[in-house]
């Protein structure tokens, strides 16, 4: 048995307490980007919604080439000094915000969200595993969905404080741009609304620090992931476990569940990141577009609670994962085939069906693989990348293939939900004789 579930209640509550301040951080960080799409389009007067959806390419693209590495980095320094590289990282990738503010610089402000999202590709990489690990492998879900809690509760609440600090009197910032033709008042517009950006990064880059310097200080167990396979394979009685595999290759069930999260942060990302601008396609009024993350986050929310108390008590993580992608299938088709605020609140509704996935499709995807637990990890977490591609994809084909918006989020949403559902009753049994 691994030393963390060896501990007490009491020592083992700290590192869940941890962890769930990490997903809170996560969250905060990856849905600001629902709000810093519109603001930088109208900051940095970017032409088309494919522009502005780099913000989410620079950010969840760095999964993909972080994830291995922060590994190879955990391995090296462990979980702990890990977590605490990662949140300066986090707090460096913040401060670049300024200047890329003082200067204008799309380019800087792609940086930093790219550096941050590096960051979070470590502690994510740290985190995961370790919520999967500390317990049973079928109630992992359920430890995870505690944690995603407070991951879309921070997504809750990020779009409301940025979208009243950025997004504060956006149209009439818009219409005094288009009022003047003098190329020195619109830039004195612009400079005056990029500085709202100082204080927030400001602030999030010391509380990082500070947090960083918190984990330093406080006890947290390592989990012996690379050892036996005892946690893992003991608690899940897995049939992978039990042949001695030397190769991180031969466990299909990882490299399809990967997959699938890759599909999984691509129809959170297009939900919760998305539609705003999808409820600018509709007419949706501005007062609630602001306030659209919020929506579909709060949507996520809801599922969490169920997971927490009905995952594996009512409900297997798997059969979790199958109605969510299923659900996720007959939201898609409505927001496709339907007009106005049924197709806008189809969208957000999308956030309930998302729910449970994520915290169903990690433990299956890295159960059993004791001593390459870290290295799968880090494979599952390239997946996030998804969330890169996802957007830019959507932007592409309504602004360059001129395919009207909603064929265009039926086209990119609904191949994804299918795979997952795909994965839930067949994928994650591959390699295993289950």
């Amino acid at each position: 048995m691994s030393q963390t579930t060896n501990q007490t209640n009491k020592t083992a509550f700290l590192p869940m307490v941890i962890c769930c301040a990490l997903f809170f951080i996560f969250g905060f960080v990856t849905w600001a980007n629902g709000t810093l799409i519109p603001f930088l389009k109208l900051a940095l007067n970017l032409e088309t919604d494919l522009q502005a959806f780099f913000v989410t390419f620079a950010s969840y693209i760095a999964y993909f080439f972080l994830a291995l590495p922060s590994s190879w980095i955990l391995r090296k320094v462990g979980f702990k000094n890990g977590l605490v590289i990662g949140m300066v990282v986090l707090g460096i990738g913040s401060l670049i915000f300024i200047p890329a503010a003082d200067n204008r610089s799309y380019g800087l402000f792609l940086t930093g969200i790219f550096i941050q999202g590096s960051a979070m590709a470590l502690l994510q990489t740290a985190v995961n595993p370790y919520l999967s690990i500390i317990g049973p492998i079928d109630s992992a879900a359920s430890r995870i969905s505690i944690a995603g809690l407070c991951n879309k509760g921070a997504g809750v609440i990020v779009p409301i404080i940025f979208g009243v600090l950025f997004l504060k009197n956006s149209e009439e910032v818009t219409a005094k741009l288009n009022a003047t033709t003098d190329l020195a008042q619109k830039n004195a517009i612009l400079d005056e609304l990029l500085q709202r950006v100082h204080t927030p990064y400001i602030a999030l880059a010391v509380i990082f620090v500070l947090f960083a310097i918190l984990i330093k200080f406080v006890h947290l167990p390592d989990v012996n992931e690379d050892g036996d396979e005892s946690v893992v394979a003991t608690k899940a009685n897995s049939s992978i476990a039990k042949s001695a595999k030397t190769s991180i290759f031969q466990y299909p069930h990882l490299f399809l569940g990967a997959f699938a999260i890759f599909c999984c942060v691509a129809v959170e990302v297009m939900a919760g990141d998305g539609i705003t601008t999808y409820g600018r396609e509709l007419n949706i009024d501005a007062d609630i577009l602001r306030f659209s993350t919020t929506f579909t986050l709060f949507c996520m929310l809801v599922g969490y609670v169920f997971g927490v108390f009905a995952i594996p008590r009512l409900i297997s993580q798997q059969l979790a994962l199958r109605l969510c992608a299923i659900f996720g299938v007959v939201l898609t088709i409505i927001s496709a085939f339907t007009e106005g605020y049924v197709s806008y609140y189809a969208v957000a509704l999308l956030g309930l069906a998302n729910s449970l996935m994520w915290p169903a499709i990690f433990p299956l995807g890295i159960k059993g693989l004791g001593k390459f637990t870290k290295t799968g990890s880090a494979i599952m977490i390239m997946g996030i990348a998804g969330g890169a591609l996802v957007l830019p994809i959507y932007g592409f084909l309504k602004d360059k293939m001129q395919i009207d918006f909603q064929h265009s989020f039926l086209i990119t949403m609904l191949p994804a939900y299918l795979y997952i559902i795909y994965f839930a009753i067949k994928g994650h049994k591959a390699g295993t004789n289950a």
